[in-house]
């Protein structure tokens, strides 16, 4: 089934996509618009999302579990009881996101950013790579229970090694 009319099914006849879904495991729904739309009890799971767009929608008890959400965009969506177990989230935003008791368990994390995110009673202690995740002084980091024991959730931004970088680039011009 084309792409396209994937995204239709998801968005106007749920329940054949449901069908559709049990018998094709490995779909490709790559780079479509889900934008403000609002989503409740799906199932998405091991399907490739990859550069999709479900910025500003609001999704409660989803299952992305084994889902490819490489660079996907989830800024200013409202996330509730999420599953994203498995999930590669490799370069995701949740930028200006309420992402709260969602499951991150070994979901690979690398190059997420959640700047100015809410991730409160999410669960991120067994998730990988959350160390090369963005984030900024605003991010709402869940209890450290909820951490990788090695994850450190304090913003330091360090302007003074900046201006040593920026000295030495302007000597180097002269």
């Amino acid at each position: 089934m084309a792409k396209e009319n994937l995204v239709d099914l998801i968005l106007n006849d749920y329940d054949s996509f449901v069908e559709y879904h049990k018998e094709n495991s490995d779909l490709d729904i790559s780079e479509a618009d889900f934008s403000h739309q609002n989503f409740e009890n799906a199932d998405f799971s091991n399907i490739d999302f990859s550069g999709t767009s479900f910025q500003e929608s609001n999704l409660v008890n989803i299952n992305f579990t084994d889902c490819d959400l490489t660079s996907v965009d989830f800024s200013r969506a409202n996330i509730s009881e999420c599953d994203f177990s498995g999930a590669i989230l490799n370069g995701t935003s949740f930028n200006y996101a309420t992402v709260n008791f969602c499951n991150f368990s070994d979901a690979d994390m690398a190059g997420a950013n959640f700047s100015e995110s809410d991730l409160s009673d999410s669960d991120f202690s067994t998730s990988e790579n959350l160390d090369s995740c963005r984030f900024d002084e605003s991010t709402v980091w869940p209890d450290s229970d909820k951490l990788p024991e090695d994850f450190d959730c304090t913003y330091n931004y360090d302007l003074s090694s900046l201006r040593e970088e920026d000295d030495n680039t302007n000597n180097d011009m002269y």
